[in-house]
């Protein structure tokens, strides 16, 4: 029988959270290489491998809870690793413009940033009503 002290301690696919960590990682290395004046295309390779790994990452890592709202923000963050991926697409499309990808990954970080700060609250916002 399981425990439902899922709130307490929070159990998922580490290997699938370690993927998404990883992808996130290669993102801000292939973001970072243009500005250090890396040249050729191999920033291009490096960000679509994280995208891809973002993606992997948060579509596979199940959401520990069950409560509803926490399940949405898990669900945010695929659409975090879609956006990525989609920047990724315009770093080769001919017809977007030079930093169409950047839009892109912009906006994946705020929403990566957005559920990495509101998971915790929301999780223990409902330990904290559970208890009451």
């Amino acid at each position: 029988m399981k425990n439902n002290s899922s709130v307490d301690r929070p159990e998922g696919r580490t290997w699938a959270k370690w993927m998404a960590i990883a992808g996130l990682l290669l993102i801000v290395a292939a973001t970072a290489m243009p500005l250090l004046r890396v040249e050729g295309d191999a920033f291009r390779y490096v960000y679509s491998v994280g995208a891809v790994l973002v993606l992997a990452g948060r579509a596979f890592n199940t959401c520990p809870y069950q409560i509803l709202r926490v399940k949405r923000l898990y669900r945010i963050e695929v659409w975090a690793g879609i956006i990525f991926c989609v920047g990724a697409f315009f770093m080769f499309y001919k017809g977007a413009g030079r930093m169409d990808w950047m839009a892109f990954t912009l906006a994946g970080g705020i929403i990566e940033a957005y559920a990495s700060i509101m998971i915790p609250r929301a999780a223990e916002g409902a330990k904290k009503n559970k208890r009451d």
